[in-house]
Protein backbone atom coordinates (compact mmCIF):
# COMPACT_ATOMS: atom_id res chain seq x y z
CA UNK A 1 0.00 0.00 0.00
CA UNK A 2 1.71 3.72 -1.00
CA UNK A 3 2.82 5.08 2.74
CA UNK A 4 0.98 8.44 1.93
CA UNK A 5 -2.52 6.21 2.72
CA UNK A 6 -0.64 4.41 5.76
CA UNK A 7 0.82 7.34 6.82
CA UNK A 8 -2.50 9.10 8.76
CA UNK A 9 -2.89 6.08 10.63
CA UNK A 10 0.63 6.31 11.91
CA UNK A 11 0.76 9.47 12.91
CA UNK A 12 -2.06 9.34 15.16
CA UNK A 13 0.52 6.88 17.12
CA UNK A 14 3.43 8.19 19.64
CA UNK A 15 5.78 8.73 17.36
CA UNK A 16 8.38 6.54 18.95
CA UNK A 17 5.92 3.53 18.82
CA UNK A 18 5.24 4.40 15.28
CA UNK A 19 9.33 3.89 14.52
CA UNK A 20 9.01 0.66 16.23
CA UNK A 21 6.67 -0.54 13.86
CA UNK A 22 8.62 0.87 10.66
CA UNK A 23 11.32 -1.12 12.23
CA UNK A 24 9.33 -4.33 11.90
CA UNK A 25 7.77 -3.47 8.66
CA UNK A 26 10.74 -2.65 6.79
CA UNK A 27 11.62 -6.58 7.59
CA UNK A 28 9.00 -7.47 5.38
CA UNK A 29 9.58 -5.54 2.59
CA UNK A 30 10.71 -6.59 -1.36
CA UNK A 31 14.46 -5.95 -1.34
CA UNK A 32 16.39 -4.17 -4.17
CA UNK A 33 19.70 -2.98 -3.23
CA UNK A 34 21.05 -0.39 -5.47
CA UNK A 35 22.56 -1.44 -8.54
CA UNK A 36 26.32 -0.91 -8.65
CA UNK A 37 28.82 1.02 -10.37
CA UNK A 38 27.13 3.70 -13.25
CA UNK A 39 27.48 7.39 -13.44
CA UNK A 40 25.83 7.61 -9.78
CA UNK A 41 28.50 5.51 -8.14
CA UNK A 42 30.97 7.82 -5.81
CA UNK A 43 34.26 6.64 -3.86
CA UNK A 44 34.77 8.84 -0.70
CA UNK A 45 37.68 7.25 1.36
CA UNK A 46 38.28 4.16 -0.61
CA UNK A 47 34.21 3.28 -0.12
CA UNK A 48 32.67 3.29 -3.41
CA UNK A 49 29.30 3.78 -2.47
CA UNK A 50 26.70 2.68 -5.64
CA UNK A 51 24.27 6.05 -5.26
CA UNK A 52 25.44 9.12 -3.29
CA UNK A 53 21.98 8.73 -0.49
CA UNK A 54 22.12 6.98 2.58
CA UNK A 55 20.41 6.59 5.12
CA UNK A 56 21.42 8.50 8.59
CA UNK A 57 22.48 7.63 12.11
CA UNK A 58 19.25 7.39 14.43
CA UNK A 59 16.56 5.64 12.61
CA UNK A 60 18.60 2.03 12.55
CA UNK A 61 20.11 2.37 16.77
CA UNK A 62 20.52 -1.08 17.23
CA UNK A 63 21.62 -2.10 13.94
CA UNK A 64 18.64 -4.32 13.26
CA UNK A 65 17.81 -3.81 10.11
CA UNK A 66 20.74 -2.46 7.53
CA UNK A 67 20.15 -4.77 4.90
CA UNK A 68 16.25 -4.39 4.86
CA UNK A 69 17.18 -0.24 4.05
CA UNK A 70 19.76 -1.10 1.64
CA UNK A 71 17.20 -3.08 -0.01
CA UNK A 72 15.30 -0.03 -0.47
CA UNK A 73 17.77 1.45 -2.77
CA UNK A 74 19.77 3.49 -0.43
CA UNK A 75 23.44 4.18 -1.56
CA UNK A 76 24.56 3.19 2.01
CA UNK A 77 23.33 2.90 5.78
CA UNK A 78 24.72 4.31 8.98
CA UNK A 79 23.50 2.62 12.29
CA UNK A 80 24.02 3.83 15.68
CA UNK A 81 24.68 5.36 17.63
CA UNK A 82 25.77 2.78 19.56
CA UNK A 83 27.57 2.89 23.15
CA UNK A 84 29.28 0.08 24.95
CA UNK A 85 26.98 -0.94 27.71
CA UNK A 86 23.11 -0.42 27.15
CA UNK A 87 21.88 2.83 27.67
CA UNK A 88 18.10 3.34 28.79
CA UNK A 89 17.75 7.12 26.96
CA UNK A 90 16.20 9.93 28.92
CA UNK A 91 12.78 9.96 29.85
CA UNK A 92 9.67 9.51 28.10
CA UNK A 93 8.25 11.43 26.07
CA UNK A 94 11.58 12.27 24.49
CA UNK A 95 10.41 12.23 20.53
CA UNK A 96 8.29 14.79 18.90
CA UNK A 97 6.59 14.93 14.91
CA UNK A 98 6.13 18.64 14.16
CA UNK A 99 3.76 17.63 11.19
CA UNK A 100 2.88 21.09 10.46
CA UNK A 101 6.58 22.00 9.80
CA UNK A 102 7.68 19.03 8.34
CA UNK A 103 10.27 17.78 11.18
CA UNK A 104 11.40 16.13 14.11
CA UNK A 105 12.66 17.10 17.91
CA UNK A 106 13.82 14.18 19.56
CA UNK A 107 16.04 13.93 22.87
CA UNK A 108 16.23 10.71 22.99
CA UNK A 109 19.71 10.54 24.14
CA UNK A 110 21.72 7.44 22.66
CA UNK A 111 19.05 4.95 23.78
CA UNK A 112 20.45 1.40 22.33
CA UNK A 113 20.94 -2.24 23.68
CA UNK A 114 24.70 -1.94 23.96
CA UNK A 115 27.92 -2.88 21.91
CA UNK A 116 27.58 -6.71 22.47
CA UNK A 117 24.23 -7.12 21.36
CA UNK A 118 24.84 -5.28 18.52
CA UNK A 119 27.96 -6.74 17.37
CA UNK A 120 26.47 -10.05 17.31
CA UNK A 121 23.66 -9.24 14.88
CA UNK A 122 26.10 -7.12 12.45
CA UNK A 123 28.43 -10.04 12.22
CA UNK A 124 25.86 -12.17 11.42
CA UNK A 125 24.97 -10.16 8.34
CA UNK A 126 26.26 -10.92 4.66
CA UNK A 127 29.12 -8.77 4.20
CA UNK A 128 27.46 -6.66 1.00
CA UNK A 129 26.73 -2.94 0.77
CA UNK A 130 28.09 -0.09 2.20
CA UNK A 131 27.56 -0.14 6.10
CA UNK A 132 28.23 3.02 8.57
CA UNK A 133 28.47 2.45 12.27
CA UNK A 134 28.13 5.42 14.16
CA UNK A 135 29.99 4.84 18.02
CA UNK A 136 29.01 7.56 21.34
CA UNK A 137 30.09 7.49 24.33
CA UNK A 138 28.22 6.30 27.46
CA UNK A 139 26.23 8.88 29.31
CA UNK A 140 27.47 8.02 32.99
CA UNK A 141 31.06 7.65 31.91
CA UNK A 142 34.28 8.61 33.50
CA UNK A 143 36.44 8.35 30.50
CA UNK A 144 34.54 9.44 27.55
CA UNK A 145 37.21 8.72 25.09
CA UNK A 146 37.94 5.84 26.34
CA UNK A 147 34.19 4.98 25.28
CA UNK A 148 35.18 6.01 21.38
CA UNK A 149 38.36 4.12 21.41
CA UNK A 150 36.73 0.83 22.81
CA UNK A 151 33.82 1.11 20.45
CA UNK A 152 35.95 1.64 17.73
CA UNK A 153 38.10 -1.82 18.41
CA UNK A 154 34.86 -3.30 18.83
CA UNK A 155 33.30 -2.45 15.53
CA UNK A 156 36.36 -1.62 13.11
CA UNK A 157 35.69 -5.34 11.93
CA UNK A 158 31.90 -5.10 11.00
CA UNK A 159 31.92 -1.78 9.59
CA UNK A 160 33.06 0.37 6.21
CA UNK A 161 33.20 3.24 8.40
CA UNK A 162 33.38 4.52 11.82
CA UNK A 163 31.25 7.35 12.23
CA UNK A 164 32.41 9.28 15.63
CA UNK A 165 29.18 10.94 17.07
CA UNK A 166 30.25 14.04 19.34
CA UNK A 167 27.42 16.05 17.84
CA UNK A 168 24.47 15.24 19.52
CA UNK A 169 22.77 17.93 21.71
CA UNK A 170 20.95 15.09 24.14
CA UNK A 171 23.93 13.94 26.06
CA UNK A 172 25.20 16.81 28.51
CA UNK A 173 28.76 17.99 27.38
CA UNK A 174 29.06 15.79 24.44
CA UNK A 175 29.08 18.72 22.31
CA UNK A 176 32.35 19.73 24.28
CA UNK A 177 34.20 16.88 22.54
CA UNK A 178 34.38 19.47 19.21
CA UNK A 179 36.59 21.71 21.15
CA UNK A 180 39.96 21.63 19.70
CA UNK A 181 42.06 20.19 22.41
CA UNK A 182 39.35 17.63 23.41
CA UNK A 183 38.81 16.65 19.13
CA UNK A 184 42.45 15.93 18.86
CA UNK A 185 42.86 13.98 21.95
CA UNK A 186 39.61 12.12 21.02
CA UNK A 187 40.84 11.27 17.05
CA UNK A 188 44.24 10.28 18.43
CA UNK A 189 42.55 8.03 20.64
CA UNK A 190 39.78 6.79 17.68
CA UNK A 191 43.22 5.78 15.35
CA UNK A 192 45.39 4.16 17.14
CA UNK A 193 42.66 2.11 18.41
CA UNK A 194 41.70 1.49 14.66
CA UNK A 195 45.22 0.75 14.00
CA UNK A 196 46.75 1.22 10.45
CA UNK A 197 44.19 -1.67 8.21
CA UNK A 198 41.14 -0.55 9.97
CA UNK A 199 38.20 1.39 8.34
CA UNK A 200 37.99 5.05 7.28
CA UNK A 201 36.74 7.17 10.43
CA UNK A 202 34.54 10.00 9.99
CA UNK A 203 33.50 12.50 11.99
CA UNK A 204 29.69 13.93 12.84
CA UNK A 205 29.51 17.38 13.76
CA UNK A 206 26.67 20.06 15.04
CA UNK A 207 25.38 22.80 12.61
CA UNK A 208 25.51 25.39 15.90
CA UNK A 209 29.39 25.95 15.32
CA UNK A 210 31.03 29.16 15.23
CA UNK A 211 33.42 29.94 12.17
CA UNK A 212 37.20 29.31 14.82
CA UNK A 213 35.52 25.99 15.51
CA UNK A 214 34.39 25.30 12.13
CA UNK A 215 38.19 26.44 10.95
CA UNK A 216 39.72 24.70 13.76
CA UNK A 217 37.60 21.37 13.26
CA UNK A 218 38.70 21.41 9.44
CA UNK A 219 42.06 22.03 10.10
CA UNK A 220 42.37 18.92 12.42
CA UNK A 221 40.16 16.44 10.22
CA UNK A 222 42.76 17.21 7.31
CA UNK A 223 45.92 16.89 9.79
CA UNK A 224 44.27 14.00 11.16
CA UNK A 225 43.50 12.17 7.51
CA UNK A 226 39.75 11.84 8.40
CA UNK A 227 37.73 10.08 5.92
CA UNK A 228 35.13 12.62 6.13
CA UNK A 229 32.94 15.11 8.12
CA UNK A 230 29.41 14.61 8.53
CA UNK A 231 27.98 18.02 8.19
CA UNK A 232 25.51 17.93 10.34
CA UNK A 233 23.76 16.65 13.18
CA UNK A 234 20.46 18.24 14.70
CA UNK A 235 20.36 21.71 15.86
CA UNK A 236 19.44 23.12 19.17
CA UNK A 237 18.71 26.62 17.38
CA UNK A 238 15.00 27.20 16.77
CA UNK A 239 13.91 28.81 13.68
CA UNK A 240 9.72 30.02 13.07
CA UNK A 241 7.42 26.90 13.48
CA UNK A 242 3.78 26.38 13.99
CA UNK A 243 3.81 23.21 15.44
CA UNK A 244 2.75 23.06 19.07
CA UNK A 245 5.93 21.45 19.78
CA UNK A 246 8.18 23.85 19.00
CA UNK A 247 9.48 24.17 22.56
CA UNK A 248 10.28 21.02 23.27
CA UNK A 249 13.92 20.42 24.62
CA UNK A 250 16.21 18.69 22.10
CA UNK A 251 17.80 18.55 18.57
CA UNK A 252 15.69 19.75 15.37
CA UNK A 253 15.91 17.94 12.38
CA UNK A 254 14.03 18.13 8.96
CA UNK A 255 12.58 20.76 6.73
CA UNK A 256 13.82 23.97 9.21
CA UNK A 257 17.07 22.80 9.56
CA UNK A 258 17.93 22.80 5.49
CA UNK A 259 19.19 26.34 5.14
CA UNK A 260 21.25 26.07 8.30
CA UNK A 261 22.91 23.04 7.10
CA UNK A 262 23.24 23.71 3.57
CA UNK A 263 25.60 26.95 4.86
CA UNK A 264 27.30 24.39 6.69
CA UNK A 265 28.17 22.28 3.93
CA UNK A 266 29.45 25.63 2.08
CA UNK A 267 31.33 26.39 4.65
CA UNK A 268 33.32 23.48 5.61
CA UNK A 269 34.13 23.24 1.84
CA UNK A 270 35.51 26.90 2.26
CA UNK A 271 37.43 26.00 5.54
CA UNK A 272 38.95 22.91 3.90
CA UNK A 273 39.50 24.02 0.52
CA UNK A 274 38.11 20.50 -0.51
CA UNK A 275 40.87 18.85 0.91
CA UNK A 276 38.36 16.55 3.14
CA UNK A 277 35.45 14.74 1.63
CA UNK A 278 31.81 16.16 3.19
CA UNK A 279 28.21 14.42 3.59
CA UNK A 280 25.39 16.81 3.49
CA UNK A 281 22.69 15.99 6.17
CA UNK A 282 20.05 17.83 7.34
CA UNK A 283 16.50 18.79 5.78
CA UNK A 284 17.08 16.81 2.61
CA UNK A 285 13.79 15.79 1.34
CA UNK A 286 14.02 16.05 -2.30
CA UNK A 287 16.18 15.60 -5.44
CA UNK A 288 16.19 19.40 -5.90
CA UNK A 289 17.84 19.21 -2.00
CA UNK A 290 20.78 16.72 -2.48
CA UNK A 291 21.53 18.41 -5.36
CA UNK A 292 22.07 21.81 -4.26
CA UNK A 293 23.88 20.54 -0.98
CA UNK A 294 26.14 18.33 -3.68
CA UNK A 295 27.00 21.24 -5.89
CA UNK A 296 27.72 23.24 -2.45
CA UNK A 297 30.26 20.52 -1.42
CA UNK A 298 28.83 17.30 -0.55
CA UNK A 299 30.13 14.20 -1.79
CA UNK A 300 27.27 12.21 -0.03
CA UNK A 301 24.11 13.04 1.72
CA UNK A 302 21.75 11.38 4.54
CA UNK A 303 18.15 11.56 5.09
CA UNK A 304 16.07 10.46 7.81
CA UNK A 305 13.16 13.21 8.93
CA UNK A 306 12.11 13.28 5.59
CA UNK A 307 11.34 9.14 5.19
CA UNK A 308 8.85 9.71 8.07
CA UNK A 309 7.29 12.03 5.92
CA UNK A 310 7.66 10.32 2.82
CA UNK A 311 8.25 6.78 3.25
CA UNK A 312 10.48 4.07 1.94
CA UNK A 313 10.81 4.94 -1.06
CA UNK A 314 12.64 7.75 -0.81
CA UNK A 315 15.70 6.79 -1.50
CA UNK A 316 14.97 5.63 -4.96
CA UNK A 317 13.06 8.87 -5.62
CA UNK A 318 15.96 11.05 -4.70
CA UNK A 319 18.36 8.77 -6.67
CA UNK A 320 16.62 8.95 -9.95
CA UNK A 321 16.07 13.07 -9.87
CA UNK A 322 19.71 13.38 -8.80
CA UNK A 323 20.13 11.51 -12.10
CA UNK A 324 17.87 13.46 -14.42
CA UNK A 325 19.52 16.96 -12.91
CA UNK A 326 22.86 15.43 -13.48
CA UNK A 327 22.17 14.88 -16.66
CA UNK A 328 20.10 18.26 -16.83
CA UNK A 329 23.69 20.07 -15.67
CA UNK A 330 25.67 18.43 -18.27
CA UNK A 331 27.37 16.37 -15.45
CA UNK A 332 28.36 13.05 -16.58
CA UNK A 333 29.52 12.22 -12.96
CA UNK A 334 28.75 12.92 -9.37
CA UNK A 335 31.72 13.93 -8.67
CA UNK A 336 31.98 16.41 -11.43
CA UNK A 337 29.10 18.40 -9.47
CA UNK A 338 30.40 18.13 -5.73
CA UNK A 339 31.55 22.22 -5.23
CA UNK A 340 29.97 23.42 -8.30
CA UNK A 341 28.19 25.67 -7.48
Amino acid sequence: MPYRLLRPALFTLDPERAHGLAITALKTLPRKPAPVGGALAMEVAGIVFPNPVGMAAGFDKDGEIPDALLGQGFGFVEVGSITPRPQAGNPKPRLFRLAEDRAVINRMGFNNSGAAAAAVRLAARAKHGVLGINIGANKDSADRIGDYAQMTQLMAPLASYLAVNISSPNTPGLRALQDESALTALLDAVLDARGEAGPPVFLKVAPDLEPNDIEAIARIGIDKRLGALIVSNTTVSRPTLRSRHAAEAGGLSGAPLKALALQRVRDFRQATGGALPLIGVGGIATAGDAWERIRAGASLVQVYSAMIYEGPSIARRIVRGIEALMRRDGFTSIAEAVGSE
